[in-house]
């Protein structure tokens, strides 16, 4: 019974994967496709990367999304780490509940809503759709997931670092910086490589808050794909994976290296 089990999870588990990665294998292989024809093998070349950097249009696109991405991603760590500080730290306030459901909102609520709300503030005060709106509403909707990544990590942080760092005169500023920081840093890391992924894959906020010159590329691929598939389409989405898969094995060189450190650090604590 337990060998049959085993079969079945081996198998369910190799599908699952072969389904979610497989169609992300092939448009990686077939970027490297020398015909025109995507669905059609025509041998190993890289000319349509070399064709996707001259092309003016994707590229202005991808600066677009690169710019919103990197400031959206940085604001939102920021905003969503703040507001997981004041849930955790501060469990009795008035408002709590209706504080928590703002940040939280945008986890559960759907993009076409988040998208349209947004579109009807924007219209509402008078600001015109361009980068700027694109990026506020890409903080706007990432920020909670940050704040859920970070306070998990506080949720589990041991408060008597802080209490004996003040005890011993440090100011709770500086034990902040010196001592909570470094230790929720991961959290913070991987909040912000969440939100940029998710800003760079945004295509529908985007498209209801985006306006002229502010273009994403997900926006952009997306009017061509209606056309039809084109090899460039195949590299720049090849990028953005490379990307995004460097991103993530970057934070988690980084967060595996702070891990060994603090190991280190607590055994030669206790052996001092």
């Amino acid at each position: 019974m337990n060998s049959t089990w085993s079969r079945f999870n081996i198998t369910a588990v190799t599908l699952g994967l072969a389904f979610l990665y497989l169609p992300i294998v092939l448009l990686v292989i077939f970027s490297f496709n020398a015909s025109k024809l995507v669905t059609v093998w025509g041998g190993f070349s890289t000319k349509w990367y070399v064709s996707l950097f001259h092309n003016q249009g994707l590229m202005d696109a991808a600066w677009v999304t690169i710019r919103v991405g990197l400031i959206s991603a940085s604001v939102a760590t920021v905003l969503g780490t703040l507001g997981a500080l004041a849930l955790t730290r501060y469990t009795r306030f008035r408002g709590r509940m209706l504080f928590s459901g703002m940040i939280f909102a945008p986890l559960v609520m759907p993009d076409v809503i988040t998208g349209l709300s947004l579109l009807l503030l924007f219209v509402a005060v008078g600001l015109d759709r361009g980068f700027y709106t694109v990026t506020l509403a890409h903080i706007t909707f990432t920020m909670c997931f940050v704040a859920v990544v970070v306070q998990s990590r506080l949720v589990t942080f041991d408060r008597s670092l802080e209490e004996a760092a003040m005890d011993l005169g440090a100011p709770p500023v500086r034990t902040f910086f010196q001592i909570t920081l470094p230790v929720i840093a991961p959290a913070i890391i991987s909040g912000w490589m969440l939100a940029f992924t998710l800003s760079l894959d945004d295509l529908v906020v985007a498209s209801f808050t985006s306006g002229p010159g502010a273009t994403t590329l997900p926006m952009k691929i997306y009017s061509q794909v209606r056309l039809g598939v084109t090899p460039e389409i195949n590299a720049a989405c090849t990028i953005l994976i490379g990307i995004v898969t460097a991103g993530v094995i970057a934070a988690s060189i980084v967060n595996k290296r702070r891990e060994v450190q603090r190991l280190r650090d607590e055994q030669a604590a206790q052996r001092g």
